[in-house]
This record gives C-alpha cells, structure tokens and sequence, in this order.
C-alpha cells in the first residue's frame, strides 16, 4: 500500500519541503523506498528516487533543494520488483520527456515490459509503476494528447492502481484513479493530488475526492475531471474536511485494526488479481505435486493460516500437507528432511526469527523453499526459490487481520488449482467479506457487553473450522487480555468441559457441513447453565440450540468457515474496547518478532 503526491503551483517555488513533509505524513501506509521529481518552467525534469526512510533518502539525496512549479512523490510498497534504485518510483518514459509514479498493482506488468521492449522503448526497471508511464508513452507516440494517451492506457494495464504523470513543456499534472485512493485539494495556490488525505490537509481542507474511472487534469488554479470510458466532464463539487490528522490517517476509523479489517475485501481483490497474474504459482504447484513431504510453516497468526492451508489442500487436492509451528519444525521434522521435500514458509513481515531459523534447516537439508510473505524484499523473500506476495500493504495494527486473511485465500486459491477445481468462484469473495462485515457488527455488538466481565472463556471448532477458532482465540487474548482458549470442540468434553459454570461463554464457529456436530457441542455447554454463542450461516438449527447466532452468508464449506473469522476479529475489537485497552498496541507485543 504505498502513496502518491503530486502538486502544480502558481510560481516556481521549492517544492522539495513540501513533498518532504507530504511523505511523512504518507509514511503511515508502510513503503521500503521513497522517490521526488520536480518539473521547472523550462521543463527540465529534475528525479531523485532510492531505497530507504524519507529523511534518509531526502537527506542524502538533497530533497530539500528541488524546484520547479509541478513535482511528485512516491512512496513505494514492493510487490513488482525487489525494492532497489532503479525500482522505487517516479519513473521516466523513454526519452525522459515524461514523469510518473502509481500506487497498487498493475497485475500484467510483466506482459507489458515485453511489449514496450519489443517496441522500441526503454524499460528501465521491473516495477508496475514504469508500466503505467510507458502505457501512457505508446499513445502519446501516436500523437495523442495525454488525456485520450490515459484512456487508451487504461485499456491495456490489468490491476487496481492509482497514477500520477506528466510531460515536460506542460503546465499541469494528470492523474487516474481506478481502484486505489485517490483525492484532490484546491489550495490558494496551488492544486494537490494524494493517495490519501493526511498529506493534504496541512495544505488546504478543500477536498474533492476521486471516483474509479476518473481521470483528474489539474493546474495551479483549479482541475477538471473527466470520464476515462469517453473523456466527458464530470461535474463535482467540493468538500470541506473536518477531520483531525490522525482521524484521517485511520480513514475515518476510530482504530489502525478497525480500519485494517474494514480494508480485507479490498485488498482479498487485489491478492485474487496478483494470484491470477503470478508467474511463480504453476512452477510452485508442480513441485508441490511431486514434493515426498510437504509442509507449511508458520509461527501465530501464520501457523493459524497453515493449518487451514491444510484442510484446505487435503479436501480440495487430496495432498496431505503438515501445518507446524516454526520451532517445533526444527525439534520434529529436520533429521528427515531431503532434498525431496518442499516446505512453504509463511510470515507477514518476512523478518520472523522462528521461521528464518526453520528455513536455514531446512535449506541445509537440500529442502525447497517457498513462501507467503507481505514485505517483498524481506530476508524470507530472498531466500526462497519462489515467493507469493499478499499484498496487503502495511499492516499498523500489532494484531494481524487482513494479512491472515490474504494467507487464507492464497492457501484456498493454491488447492483449488492443484485439485484442478475453478478459481472463478473467489471472484464473489470480496463482495461476501463485505455483506459479512457489514451485517456481523450489529450482531456482535450486541454481546460484547455481557463478555466484557469475562476473563476466561473458550473458542472451539471442528474441520474446517477448527483454525478459524485457534485464530479467533488468538485475536481475543491479543488485545482483550482475557484467557480465550482455541479448541476442536469434540475435545471439550475430555477435560474442559469442567471450567464451564453458569453462563460461562463458549464460543462455537461453525462450518455447515459440521452442524450435527456442533450442536451435541452446544448441548454440552447449555445443559450446565453455559452461554453457547454460534457463528456460521443462518441456520434454523443453531438458533433453536445457541444463546446467540452471529451469521455470515451462504456459499461454499470452504468460504464459510474463511467469513468466520471476520466476526471474530471485530469481536476481539470490540472487546478490547469495552474493556477500556487500545487494540492496536497491545502489551507485550511486537509486530516483527526477531528475537528467538
């Protein structure tokens, strides 16, 4: 999730200060490089770009010192090109009479770079956003102007992405929106572009917000939107801002977690569009197939995430793949290890010691390596022979929601594709991560006051949807403090079952396939004064036997038990604030554990 910034101002000013400071208030949506270029009168275009933090880069780089009446930023978020110099953005055409720099995913980058090589132009660099300038550049070279050169470009770049560009010799900027933010500012002086409003209220709080399809023009004293479909004007007017800074850095959003679960359908899209365009999944998949042993290694969240892959691989593949904890990898399995086997490592930040250490054994013993990881250029990803990213941009939050999801998905969509099944039926995911948001708040807020005095209670499933309830439970002691226990529901009466006093909560999350099951579990729990809460699919049966139904929508066994988890994130949210503690910071917790 990396940003952008452009501006066009009435005078030649330095504008270096300015995109300075619009980076550091960017820098909250994660980047691993950072980038400016600024555009003089005469139209010299003036870039400096490279790896690291903005005041790094800008200080060494001399930021500071750039001028011109036009200038942008980026801050860059690898997922197309390992992060380095010639990969962080602005980019320049071919001749280096154009600037431009995006935010997302241009998903058949790698399609377009073996065009514009092919036809003549000078790709300099394996990241997305080079693509958006050079899909530009193709039309401008048939003598377009930029606004029908952007139409055209639109029609040939796959994805979901944001792009700012410009052309020496002009005096204005042009910007496209499809899919990621985009909003503008009308300053006394100048006119803004941004990913996101936290760079441009210290400018103006004149804000027009962008709509996907729209392409922006804009010039020192104003801008004009137009239609990419068939260039018409689009008539909008503006908006005052009221928000607080840091209300508009969470988006509106109370909470970084708040904002980060309401974020997983987007980026669930955007993964499906990165899995479906990705080079590495059939080789990865192939060596699957033939692997001796195969296992998906993981440490909390991650682990979670493996033991669906799990489930997941033996029903819709009949592989059988072993879910362990990164540790335990080592203690168990590495004096068997081989060159026969594959193991697919899976961490958010591609930093974590445990799983580093797994993947050392287990490169020793001639093992191959692969991995899920969010940050590309991470140690992880430098050391597997193949890697999935999960693009789901800087995650804020300590507590890991729409990185467990992303992993979920890649685990389904890499089963469906082994199992031969078709990966078209993810396409409804998003929209059913949505109604399952949208209609489980209301549900979940309505118990959260009778859990709060609870510091004890449990989460159990069964198959499908027994990760789901080690998740849920994790995400409960993350940030609530209170001991929630993650079980196989018919394991609860081997013990546990004794902790159970009157009105005591259990928690069951439900695969439909699995209700008969289920509901001798709910039985157990109501007969001794408990409080059985069921999430699943509305289901005349869970509601004749639980306390309280949190339902989520209809559609596949597998799919289910993935909308599940949702309901639970928003109740551990939830949760931690009735019970008065801050969900993003938890106690005693660290987002990247690099320690052993």
């Amino acid at each position: 999730m990396c940003g952008i910034f452009g501006i066009v101002t009435k005078e030649t000013r330095q504008l270096g200060p300015t995109l300075i400071e619009a980076g550091r208030r960017l820098s909250y949506r994660g980047y691993d490089s950072v980038g400016c270029a600024t555009i003089d009168s005469q139209g010299i275009i003036d870039l400096r770009k490279d790896v690291g933090k903005i005041d790094d880069v800008a200080n060494r780089l001399s930021f500071q010192e750039m001028s011109g009446k036009r200038g942008m930023l980026q801050l860059r978020w690898a997922t197309f090109g390992e992060p380095s110099q010639v990969n962080s953005q602005p980019h320049l055409d071919s001749e280096g009479g154009m600037v431009g720099a995006h935010n997302g995913n241009v998903v058949n980058n790698v399609e377009l770079r073996q065009q514009f090589i092919a036809e003549g132009m000078t790709v300099r660099s394996t990241n997305d956003g080079e693509s958006c300038v050079h899909a530009v550049e193709r039309y401008v070279k048939q003598g377009m102007d930029m606004v029908t050169a952007i139409r055209h470009a639109d029609g040939d770049l796959q994805g979901d992405y944001a792009f700012v560009i410009g052309k020496a010799g002009e005096d204005r900027l042009y910007a496209f929106k499809k899919g990621s933010g985009l909003v503008a500012g009308l300053a006394e002086d100048a006119t803004i572009i941004s990913s996101d409003l936290p760079s441009v209220l210290p400018l103006t709080r004149k804000i027009i917000r962008i709509e996907d399809g729209e392409i922006v023009v804009f010039w020192a004293n104003g801008l004009e939107l137009r239609r990419v479909s068939d260039g018409s004007l689009v008539e909008r007017q503006p908006e005052i801002i009221q928000e607080s800074m840091e209300v508009a850095q969470k988006g509106g959003y109370a909470h970084f977690m708040e904002k980060e679960i309401h974020e997983e359908p987007k980026v669930a899209e955007e993964l499906l569009h990165l899995l479906e365009n990705s080079e590495d999944v059939e080789p990865m998949l192939e060596r699957m197939r033939s692997a001796r042993n195969l296992y998906f290694v993981g440490c909390g969240t991650s682990y979670n995430a493996c033991m669906m892959g799990s489930v997941y691989l033996s029903r819709l593949a009949g592989r059988v793949a072993i879910p362990v904890l990164a540790p335990q990898f080592i203690a168990q399995f590495a004096p068997a290890l081989g060159p026969e086997d594959v193991g697919v490592f899976v961490s958010q930040s591609g930093e974590t010691k445990d799983v580093l250490n797994a993947v050392a054994v287990a490169k020793e013993k001639g093992a191959a390596i692969f991995s899920l990881v969010n940050v590309i250029g991470s140690t992880l990803t430098k050391v597997s022979e193949y890697h999935l990213p999960m693009g789901c941009g800087y995650e804020i939050s300590v507590p890991a929601t729409k990185t467990f999801t992303n992993q979920v998905i890649t685990f389904l969509y890499l089963a469906l594709r082994m199992g031969g099944h078709d990966t078209t039926i993810l396409k409804e995911l998003p929209e059913l991560m949505e109604e399952t948001l949208k209609t489980a708040l209301p549900q979940v807020e309505t118990i959260e006051k009778r859990l709060m005095p609870w510091d004890s209670l449990y989460c159990l499933g069964y198959g499908l949807s027994y990760p789901i309830a080690l998740e849920g439970a994790l995400k409960i002691k993350e940030i609530t403090y209170a001991h929630c226990e993650g079980m196989l529901s018919t394991e609860f009466k081997h013990g546990p079952l004794a902790a159970v006093t009157d009105g005591y909560p259990v928690i069951f999350t439900v695969n439909p396939e699995n209700i008969p099951l289920i509901l001798s579990g709910i039985n157990e729990i109501s007969c001794r004064g408990g409080w059985a809460i069921a999430i699943g699919e509305d289901d005349p049966r869970l509601h004749a036997n639980a306390h309280d139904v949190i339902t989520v929508p209809h559609t596949t066994p597998e799919i289910v038990s993935l909308l599940t988890v949702l309901p639970l994130q928003l109740l551990s949210y939830r949760l931690s604030l009735v019970r008065g503690f801050n969900p993003d910071f938890p106690r005693n917790l660290s987002k990247t554990l690099t320690v052993d």
